[in-house]
């Protein structure tokens, strides 16, 4: 039997109820994601282990809304910068195609992220400020 998820840094199989390798902490990846989508592993290793335990807990809820495909990665990469993991959902009622990158975007993160997630792109906080 495969394991359904994977610590990208040792390796070790886990099932689907896990989230976080109990070794070293990283958040788990499914089996072959890395090698599926092309990206070097390396990569896949550094944007891991830049979330938070603490945002990665509970159900999906949205926290933004992009116009277009390179607005929502903009706010992917900020709030990852946070430790605040997210993806990206294409906003309902938009008849473009789907291999297009045009047509808004919902951006979501774990309910326990929202809230830092809102502050963080609301703008507040002091961060930014001079």
């Amino acid at each position: 039997m495969t394991s359904a998820l994977v610590c990208p840094s040792c390796g070790e199989g886990f099932g689907e109820a896990e989230r976080f390798c109990p070794r070293c902490g990283l958040p788990l990846v499914r089996a072959g994601a890395a090698e599926a989508e092309g990206a070097p592993v390396g990569r896949l290793r550094e944007r891991v282990r830049k979330v938070k335990p603490q945002y990665a807990e509970g159900a999906l809820v949205k926290v933004a809304r992009a116009r277009h495909q390179a607005e929502a990665e903009l706010i992917q990469n900020l709030l990852l910068e946070e430790g605040i993991p997210s993806m990206t959902k294409r906003s309902g009622g938009f008849d473009v195609p789907d291999f297009l990158a045009a047509g808004p975007r919902d951006v979501l993160v774990p309910r326990s992220g929202a809230e830092a997630a809102r502050e963080l792109l609301s703008g507040g906080g002091d961060a930014g400020e001079v």
